[in-house]
């Protein structure tokens, strides 16, 4: 019995998406964080990268000993083989590759890979089951289809920049990869629901078209509808909303911020008798949601002010004895000392060998009870898996390989 008990225990530490494999031959962010959720759940990633200068996020943001520390998180749990694309081998290398493949991830400009002989039409007569996940910043179809597309552009045309910000000043971009990561994301679901397609439809696969700034106007809420129906074009209003009152950043007596909010009454009214202000409700002005939308900048500036009488410990001690909703506005210093974070695990910690140690950094989303995701490994030395992959189990030879798949001398990743 207790031999089985742990062979039941040894199943249930196997990845969900154990064999599957996934080739990621796209670059930057999008595609490679979508290659990042599968592997994070044990799908087998295989990430192309050009031998001369591997991803281009290995030189995004910042660095250390010349290493790239983002490449480090968007590509864990991912194995490295190098292959330009722009010769026969390297062709010859991805269709090698597609023969046993579930998921092929892609973000280049349309067009470029059927340039190569490397389209839809190519890979899925080598394999009918694979499933083909396209990330372009405006899709393969469409007038702006051949344009070039980045996330800062999705997260404009996408009609996010417009509502960010306040009144008085001009749009305000994201200070992180929003289109990218959420196209990414979106690309990762929409990947297990095609292999689920191909499960239940004869085993067929079929090719995934995203573009970056779907994602993002879906999630801006009602919008659409909003226009639509009523004819409204949603503003700028800094944090205050459309639709809920009080919400808000507000500045503690000791310069720090917490956020705040209160859509339902007794939210509300927990609010202010946490900040010393229990009669507030009562005003005639504030005595459901949709009378403090329209009194708001009424309401703000009175809750602002009780705010600056306490401390940030003093008001999340209050809001939490209150049961009322509150939220320190934390930078990633606090993050890092945060017990809840702690508990939750949400920051991991793996050892590196090309940092010289262990490196820190967000966790697998999501917490499934029997098969949970894990971080084995950080981002991975440019090509470290060529010969187990090109050689051992592809079967190109060392002569065949030459250096076309080795870091040219004088590289930026050579250098480095």
């Amino acid at each position: 019995m207790a031999e089985a008990d742990n062979v039941q225990q040894g199943a249930r530490r196997r990845g969900p998406l154990e064999g599957v494999r996934v080739i990621d031959i796209a670059s930057f962010l999008a595609g490679p964080i979508g290659a990042m959720f599968l592997a994070d759940f044990g799908a087998d990633v295989i990430k192309i990268e050009r031998p001369d200068t591997g991803d281009e996020s290995r030189y995004w943001g910042n660095a250390r000993n010349g290493i790239g520390l983002y490449y480090k998180v968007l590509n864990r749990n991912k194995r490295s083989v190098t292959a330009d694309l722009r010769t026969p081998l390297g062709v010859e290398i991805v269709k090698r590759l597609v023969k046993t493949a579930d998921i092929l991830i892609e973000n280049f400009r349309p067009g470029t890979l059927e340039r190569w002989g490397l389209g839809w039409d190519v890979l899925s007569a080598i394999n009918p089951a694979l499933v083909m996940v396209r990330i372009t910043g405006f899709g393969q179809t469409g007038p702006n289809a051949p344009r070039p597309g980045f996330g800062t552009l999705a997260e404009a045309y996408s009609g996010f920049a417009y509502i960010n910000g306040t009144p008085e000043l001009p749009p305000i971009l994201p200070g992180f990869g929003l289109a990218d990561s959420t196209a990414g994301l979106t690309g990762a679901y929409l990947a297990m629901v095609a292999l689920k397609g191909r499960e239940v439809n004869g085993g067929r696969g079929q090719y995934i078209d995203l573009a970056l700034y779907e994602p993002l106007f879906t999630l801006l809420g009602p919008q659409a509808v909003d226009f639509d129906q009523l004819g409204l074009v949603q503003e700028r209003n800094g944090s205050y909303h459309s639709f809920t009152s009080p919400r808000n950043c507000y500045r503690s007596r000791d310069g720090k911020y917490v956020a705040i909010a209160g859509a339902s009454q007794s939210t509300f009214e927990r609010m202010c008798v946490a900040l010393g202000v229990p009669d507030l409700p009562a005003d005639p002005r504030f005595k459901d949601n949709r009378l403090r939308v329209v009194n708001n900048r009424v309401l703000d500036p009175i809750l602002a002010k009780a705010v600056e009488n306490f401390t940030l410990d003093e008001l999340m001690e209050k809001f939490i004895a209150c049961e009322a909703a509150a939220a320190p506005v934390n930078n990633i210093a606090q993050i890092f000392e945060e017990p809840h974070f702690k508990a939750r695990g949400n920051v991991v910690t793996v050892e590196d060998e090309e940092l010289g140690g262990p490196v820190r950094f967000q966790n697998v989303v999501g917490k499934l009870s029997e098969t949970p995701g894990e971080v084995r490994h950080a981002g991975p030395r440019l090509g470290s898996s060529n010969r187990e992959i090109l050689i051992e189990e592809l079967g190109f030879s060392e002569a065949e390989l030459g250096e076309a798949s080795k870091p040219k001398p004088g590289s930026r990743t050579a250098a480095s």
